[in-house]
């Protein structure tokens, strides 16, 4: 009775154990669509087909990222897998100013038990630390179902409000909004470059978590599902969970970065937006336009 006992308290012991040192990694394809540039202006020059294709090409490359998530009961760090640029590319310079306008950063950790995230971001050669809540979403659970990577995965649905300082956020104006723009603007050749774009009050998120990893984690800043989120589809940008490893032998130390300047995403956020009308009136002086990407 005592040996069956003590192989009880051996065996709870090893349980407790495992759930505390429970560490996974998660690598996410994060692809976002680049936006369309026929029929748009920069200054007073139009943007050929040749430039038009040309931009894109660069834009894709940039937009398509990977990122690796790794992950505990109760935190994760989140950072963008560095690639080195082929021989010839010439979009590092623009792949720097893009990360600035697509709330990219170095490390971003979230801890879902005290619901704060932290994220180390460099904006115009300066260093940010912001530390903040995590976002709530409330989170629809749909009975839909799908398999990714050999997971069950189930459906749920949330509105979540653009954020102004994230590039990816950007959609074109339509026609009739084009046409009012160049009403009020009849008689100025120096059409700013950002006014074919506006952002979204609301953006609709799809995203599909697995149940059999029961962690409350997920890529970027989502995160709040009874499972862990392989899928996220805001209709502009999908992030796909591409590989799964679970409790690998040499473990990831999972803690939030410490440099930077401390400051609220409130407080980011105006700083960002500040300099980006401080960029759009710059632009909206130059009698010829800001120079074509990747000069």
């Amino acid at each position: 009775m005592k040996k069956l006992s003590y192989l009880f308290f051996i065996l709870a012991f090893g349980q407790i154990q495992a759930q505390k040192d429970f560490q996974g990694m998660a690598v996410y394809e994060s692809k976002t669509q680049a936006p369309k540039f026929d029929g748009i202006r920069a200054g007073n020059r139009d943007i050929t087909p040749e430039m038009q294709k040309n931009i894109e090409e660069r834009m894709k490359q940039i937009l398509e990222k990977t990122f690796i998530l790794n992950f505990d009961k109760t935190a994760s760090i989140y950072k963008e897998e560095e690639k080195l640029e082929a021989p010839g590319q010439q979009a590092g310079g623009m792949r720097i100013m893009m990360n600035s306008f697509m709330g990219g950063g170095g490390t971003f950790y979230k801890d879902v038990k005290s619901k704060t995230y932290t994220v180390d971001k460099e904006f115009m050669g300066k260093e940010f630390l912001v530390v903040d809540s995590l976002p709530k979403l409330n989170w629809k659970l749909e009975q839909e179902t799908k398999q990714i990577g050999g997971y069950n995965c189930f459906k749920a649905t949330a509105v979540k409000e653009a954020s102004k300082t994230d590039f990816r956020n950007f959609r074109p104006k339509n026609n009739d909004d084009k046409k009012d723009e160049t009403k009020k603007t009849s008689g100025d050749t120096k059409t700013n470059f950002e006014d074919n774009f506006e952002i979204p009050k609301e953006i609709v998120v799809t995203a599909w978590y697995t149940p059999e990893i029961p962690i409350n984690q997920g890529p970027e800043n989502y995160w709040g599902l009874p499972g862990l989120i392989l899928e996220v589809n805001d209709g502009k940008t999908v992030i796909l969970c591409s590989k799964i490893v679970l409790n690998a032998k040499e473990k990831t130390e999972i803690k939030p970065s410490k440099k930077g300047k401390v400051i609220s995403q409130k407080e980011y956020d105006a700083t960002v937006i500040k300099k980006m009308e401080e960029f759009r009136e710059m632009n909206r002086g130059r009698a010829g336009g800001p120079p074509p990407m990747g000069r």
